[in-house]
């Protein structure tokens, strides 16, 4: 394919870049593929299986924007009442909201989600215990293809335990990741009680791969 570059940004992170071929954007970090919108099935079924784990998904939080197709799937639902989206990288915020990314403003005008531009690891340190139903996190690729060497700490247990605080009992956390991971199942299941894997068939250009979503519910007290 041959791609337009559309936007740049650099951070301390490294190089953000958004770039296009027709109606297709993409979105890498450092080089590395991170999305397109020519295949969101699986940031959309992140949304839909953690949705079905709850009775009353009110209060959600999603740890990674991206190109917005897990925040506008949230917001589809309408027994969701407040989302909110931490995004570690202003500009692509930014891209969003501008209609850089074409499809951004409209994703992002429902009055029920703010966007905070934050280490996840910080907002969720910041959040008093019990604020949401539902977590989700899409935040790398995983902890087996980091984008972002640091982000390997979201994928452990001390920081599972602090997710764990901020959920309401019966409510759940579901992550996100390119490739099957079972550290991150047994981190889970240790820190939860038990966690679910759940394969998710792509098609990336002519390939047949697997996404995997991790799915772990807090019991009702």
């Amino acid at each position: 394919m041959s791609y337009e570059e559309v936007a740049r940004a650099t951070s301390e992170r490294g190089d953000v870049v958004l770039r296009r071929e027709g109606p297709v954007f993409e979105l890498r970090v450092n080089g590395l593929f991170v999305m397109d919108t020519a295949e969101s099935g699986s940031e959309i079924e992140l949304a839909r299986a953690a949705l079905r784990l709850v009775d009353r998904p009110e209060a959600v939080l999603v740890g990674g924007l991206g190109l917005g197709f897990t925040a506008h799937e949230v917001l589809a639902d309408v027994r969701v009442q407040r989302l909110v989206v931490v995004e570690i990288e202003e500009a692509l915020i930014e891209w969003l909201r501008d209609g850089t990314v074409p499809h951004g403003p409209s994703y992002l005008a429902d009055e029920r989600v703010t966007v905070t531009n934050a280490d996840i690891r910080v907002a969720v340190a910041e959040t008093p215990p019990g604020t949401f139903d539902l977590v989700l996190l899409d935040v790398d690729n995983g902890p087996g293809y980091l984008v972002y060497d640091e982000n390997r700490a979201i994928y452990e247990q001390p920081f599972l335990e602090d997710v764990r605080e901020v959920i309401v009992p019966g409510g759940a956390l579901v992550i996100w990741s390119a490739a099957e991971s079972t550290a991150l199942q047994k981190d889970m299941a240790a820190v939860f009680g038990s966690c679910e894997a759940i394969p998710h068939p792509v098609q990336l250009q002519t390939r047949d791969e697997l996404y995997w979503l991790y799915l772990s519910r807090l019991p009702v007290r």
